[in-house]
């Protein structure tokens, strides 16, 4: 993959303050959901917030297969990663993402038991550009630094 293409990836995930985070529900139906992006490692590994009781919650603690999209609509340009999604729920990980504004939807704090962390940790991509496509494995982009933007 060309250089040019890989900083295209990064600065779309930059860029992006939120992701489409698709599960896969129990008759086998894929269910899309706008989610924050709270943190991300390079293209591996991305951070959420939710609600325990959310459906999605529900669905991604039985089947972990999910994808996360993220969209630049004006430069025609899209990044789906497939992979799996963990759901936490000790408090220690909570805590580690909490931060002021969150009693908003978790109004009893870091330890509300309504409130989780997912953990999207990505396998596959598939970079959009206008009518290219690029298809590739997140390890051939893992030695890629997008620091040196």
């Amino acid at each position: 993959m060309e250089q040019q293409t890989k900083d295209a990836i990064i600065k779309l995930i930059e860029n992006s303050r939120d992701a489409i985070a698709c599960s896969i529900d129990s008759d086998g139906f894929p269910n899309a959901k706008n989610m924050f992006k709270l943190k991300h490692e390079g293209l591996k590994t991305f951070w959420f917030s939710t609600n325990t009781s959310a459906i999605r919650t529900s669905q991604w603690m039985h089947n972990s297969k999910s994808c996360i999209y993220f969209l630049d609509a004006e430069g025609f340009h899209g990044l789906m990663l497939t992979g799996h999604m963990k759901v936490f729920l000790d408090d220690e990980t909570k805590q580690k993402f909490w931060k002021e504004g969150d009693e908003q939807y978790y109004p009893l704090g870091p330890t509300d038991p309504d409130y989780c962390m997912l953990c999207f940790t990505a396998e596959k991509g598939n970079y959009y550009h206008g009518l290219q496509r690029h298809l590739f494995s997140v390890e051939e982009l893992q030695e890629y630094n997008p620091h040196a933007l």
